[in-house]
């Protein structure tokens, strides 16, 4: 092999995907400074593999894309692990940045609002839970940035499975 040509690896991939990740980032706030819309921006993605094994790429901050255009939220869209266990749900909520006495918290049987405000700090989030609760059961608990819920599971209906028949 000639000394002057460049060996490449998969992580070559990486690199280029990153750099157009980048690139369109660029475009975009350049395109938003034009229209006079100022930061702060937040935006970034997690991905993950889901317990199914599929693959999830997760966006949060406060820039929603609608139609061709992102639009900026007053509130961002905190990062949020869901721990499923056998008889609850263990939910992490990361909000720096706020006071406990400005966070409010509601459940219903499908999902879990958390919403937080503290000055130029605001947070909004809707955690749909892939199994219902039992929201009275809800306790939660922050500290150092990191909000805890913790919220038992609604039990769920078996099917009776019936009385054997002997055959005669």
């Amino acid at each position: 092999m000639a000394p002057w040509r460049r060996r490449y690896s998969i992580w070559d991939v990486f690199d280029e995907f990153f750099r157009e990740i980048e690139e369109m980032f660029e475009q975009e706030f350049r395109e938003l400074s034009q229209r006079g819309v100022r930061g702060p921006y937040v935006y970034g993605i997690r991905m993950t593999i889901g317990p199914d094994g599929i693959p999830r790429v997760e966006e949060f901050g406060n820039i929603r894309r609608e139609g061709a255009r992102p639009r900026i939220a007053e509130e961002r869209e905190p990062l949020v692990d869901v721990f499923e266990e056998d008889n609850r749900f263990v939910i992490v909520v990361e909000m720096p940045g706020v006071d406990k006495d400005k966070i409010d918290v509601k459940a219903t049987e499908e999902k879990i609002v958390v919403r937080a405000s503290n000055g130029q700090r605001k947070y909004y989030k809707e955690i749909e839970l892939p199994k219902p609760i039992k929201p009275e059961t809800a306790k939660a608990q922050y500290k150092n940035g990191v909000l805890e819920i913790k919220v038992e599971k609604k039990e769920e209906k078996k099917e009776p499975e019936g009385i054997k028949i002997k055959i005669e």
